[in-house]
C-alpha cells in the first residue's frame, strides 16, 4: 500500500465539530506502517467548506477525518474519491494514532484514558 496523505480539520488541538468551522487544518503523510512521514499545519484564511474542499482536492488527499460534515460536501468528497471518517470527536494526537493503527471507524469518541470505542460503550 503507498503512503496516505491525511487532512484533518482542527479546532485547538482536537478535532474540528464542524467540518466548515475549522479555522485550521494538520496534513499528515503515513507510510504503510502508519509512522507519521510528513505533518504539516496550515492556517486557513476563512473557516469554509469549499476552502477546504479545494484544499484536499489540491494536496490530493486520500482520507480526511472530521467531525460533523454536511452530507452535501461528505458525497462530494465520495465523489472524488476521498475516504471520509466522519463523527470522530477526540484530541488530534490521540485520533492519528488511531488512525495509524487502522482502528479509527466514524463515530468514535476518544478520549485519552480510553483506548476503545468498546470501553466507552461500557463505561457509560
Amino acid at each position: 500500500m503507498p503512503d496516505k496523505k491525511v487532512l484533518i480539520p482542527l479546532s485547538g488541538d482536537d478535532v474540528a465539530p464542524r467540518f466548515d468551522l475549522a479555522p485550521e487544518v494538520v496534513v499528515v503523510t503515513l507510510d504503510d506502517d502508519g509512522a507519521v512521514l510528513d505533518e504539516r499545519a496550515i492556517v486557513l484564511p476563512s473557516a469554509s467548506a469549499e476552502i477546504l474542499c479545494r484544499l484536499i482536492l489540491d494536496e490530493k488527499t486520500d482520507v480526511v477525518v472530521c467531525g460533523g460534515i454536511d452530507d452535501e460536501y461528505f458525497q462530494y468528497l465520495t465523489w472524488k474519491k476521498v475516504k471520509v471518517i466522519d463523527s470522530v470527536i477526540g484530541r488530534y494526537d490521540e485520533v492519528l494514532r488511531r488512525l495509524a493503527a487502522h482502528a479509527l471507524a466514524p463515530g468514535d469518541v476518544i478520549r485519552p484514558d480510553q483506548t476503545s470505542k468498546t470501553e466507552i460503550s461500557s463505561r457509560d
